[in-house]
């Protein structure tokens, strides 16, 4: 506990304050308009007793404080500390879902756009979040289909020989092949997206029109006609942003269920008048949970770091904060924001239906019931930002023992299905000794250049068991067949993360109680065993060979033929020489009873 001298020492100017232990830790960490004042308020006798704070003031030995000028500037401190530091003694924000930018890399020779979810100082412009998140991806989509700049992962720093499927789609203008298209043209096309996602639709549009003209009055009747088609849809997309623009302000919407230490919380997104999504958030050690405390800090670590702020922000209960928490978001905005606790009329409906909505989140989380199949499939297209739900998985792995004998495997997850009719084995045939990269490349090549050839689809994701460098032996295999945009993740065994193509950089940590987490747990697994059961087959059929080949009167054929009936050596040393005479004849039954006997 802190001494007397300590907590009189403190200064009285507005700052944040960390509680630590007697190791060093930060357990806590507060802002005040007063550090001294506030810090004391902890260890008067007077104060009203709670189980945390009693448990927070015995372990704290140390405190220490920053000043700043204003409490502001403190609330935008300890917001920054918590989320680095996450004092257990601290709500932490636990965020199931997070809501995807897109990036239009404007640093490069030929600007890209990506679907991503997380904000860099990498010099690209981002724009966002979009919601519900298959937004981003309809956006993506649209760009590459009507500016033709594509989202691949092609080094476009050095010339290729070939393009890739989407410059003969028309989604790309071939930056990576010389000659396709020109500097000046590519970059033109950027522009023009760039326009389109800061929704300056009139300095687009009038741009778009002018070309038009220019190119009919040179009769490229072709290009006027494509540039036609553009213009009529950006109106009609214009047209739709100034309807939900009038049709009501943007809001969003709290609820929460607790019961003992857990507690789930539903925020709504209403836009335009419309609830366009809904987020979930668990907590699993609330011990001595206070609502106000709660919302006060959960509203600081979602929004003082978002880009995009609502009009307005509905929650269940009031906090101390909240005047100077909306003066900070009002600013950040550029316009007024509003915190209210609505008591009357549809606003409080609309509170009622989050809080009912965070009841179910807390029944389908903490009383395990299963989600639906649909349910599942969306949350896996969320989570690893997929243009569309895979209905397909092909999972690989790799298995050997210390280098040698090493095979691959293939299984296949299909509408909710392991479809073992679509396994696949893999003799490693340009690989010697150790090397997974080189093997899972290998394999990887292999099946995909079959249904190229057998011009079959792929499938919605390829996942593969393995970390980085496995994810990216399978890209490079990939696009060596002109393969490109295709869903690739893996998942590092130990630490269950999930890595997706084109976004190494933000890997993915799923909750332990995610059903999409127990999905790609049961492919890989799957995976896993059926490379491991191959792997001993085949070493077994080695060393069965390797023995009954001594036998004189056995060959490779008659080998073959007794696995595949009797399935290991230790299955031929425990037939009957009858039943060893239905494989091979009566006399060989004999030499064979008598050379491998114990």
């Amino acid at each position: 506990m802190l001494s007397s001298d300590q907590l009189a020492a403190l200064p009285s100017a507005p700052g944040v304050y960390q509680f630590k232990d007697a190791a060093g830790r930060v357990i806590y960490v507060g802002k005040a308009k007063s550090l001294r004042d506030r810090v004391r308020s902890y260890f008067l006798e007077s104060r009203v007793a709670d189980a945390k704070t009693d448990t927070l003031v015995r372990e704290a030995v140390a405190v220490s404080t920053i000043l700043v000028d204003n409490e502001r500037e403190a609330m935008a401190l300890e917001n920054n500390l918590i989320k680095q530091l996450q004092p257990r003694f601290n709500v932490l924000l636990r965020d199931d879902k997070t809501y995807p930018y897109v990036k239009l890399t404007v640093q490069e020779r030929y600007p890209r756009v990506y679907v991503t979810r997380r904000l860099k100082k990498d010099g690209a412009l981002y724009f966002g979040p979009y919601f519900p998140g298959n937004l981003a991806h309809r956006i993506a989509h649209f760009i590459h289909r009507y500016f033709r700049v594509p989202s691949c992962t092609v080094d476009l720093t050095r010339p290729h020989a070939r393009p890739c499927l989407e410059y003969y789609i028309h989604r790309c203008q071939g930056p990576c092949v010389p000659g396709l298209t020109t500097d000046e043209r590519y970059a033109r096309a950027a522009r023009d997206v760039k326009l389109f996602l800061e929704s300056r639709h009139g300095d687009l549009l009038q741009e778009l029109r002018r070309r038009m003209m220019e190119a009919s009055g040179e009769e490229r009747f072709e290009e006027a006609a494509s540039l036609r088609d553009l213009i009529t849809t950006v109106e009609e997309l214009d047209e739709k942003q100034k309807m939900a623009a009038a049709a009501g302000d943007d809001l969003d919407i709290f609820g929460y269920h607790q019961e003992g230490p857990l507690v789930s919380a539903n925020l709504f997104h209403m836009r335009g008048g419309r609830v366009l999504d809904r987020r979930e958030f668990f907590w699993e050690d609330q011990r001595e949970f206070e609502p106000s405390e709660f919302f006060s800090s959960l509203l600081k670590q979602l929004y003082l770091d978002q880009q995009y702020i609502p009009a307005a922000i509905h929650i269940p209960v009031e906090f101390e904060d909240c005047a100077l928490l909306e003066e900070l978001l009002s600013e950040k905005r550029g316009r007024r924001v509003e915190i209210l606790t609505p008591q009357r009329g549809p606003k409080r409906a609309f509170l009622e239906l989050a809080e009912k909505n965070a009841a179910l989140s807390f029944e389908q989380r903490f009383r395990i019931m299963k989600p639906s199949f649909r349910a599942i499939l969306e949350s896996l297209q969320e989570s690893l930002g997929l243009p569309e739900a895979p209905q397909r998985i092909e999972c690989f792995d790799i298995s050997h023992l210390q280098g040698s004998d090493t095979v691959a495997s293939m299984v296949v997850w299909e509408n909710g299905n392991m479809k073992k009719s679509d396994y696949r084995k893999f003799l490693i045939r340009t690989v010697e000794g150790v090397d997974d990269f080189a093997a899972i490349g290998e394999v990887v090549g292999r099946r995909y250049r079959r249904l190229q050839e057998e011009s079959k689809p792929l499938p919605g994701l390829i996942l593969i068991d393995g970390g980085i460098g496995q994810l990216h032996a399978a890209a490079a295999a990939l696009e060596s067949l002109g393969i490109i945009n295709q869903p690739l993740a893996s998942i590092a065994k130990k630490e269950e993360i999930l890595y997706v193509y084109g976004q190494e950089d933000e890997p993915i940590r799923l909750d332990p109680h995610s059903p999409v987490l127990h999905l790609i747990q049961r492919v890989r697994d799957e995976s896993h065993r059926f490379a491991i059961q191959f792997h001993r087959r085949r070493r077994e059929s080695q060393r069965l060979r390797s023995e009954v080949l001594q036998i004189p009167g056995v060959g490779e054929k008659t080998a073959r033929r007794l696995l595949e009936r009797f399935g290991s050596l230790e299955g031929i040393r425990a037939a009957t020489e009858e039943e060893l005479a239905q494989v091979v004849s009566r006399r060989l039954a004999a030499l064979l009873r008598i050379h491998l006997a114990p």
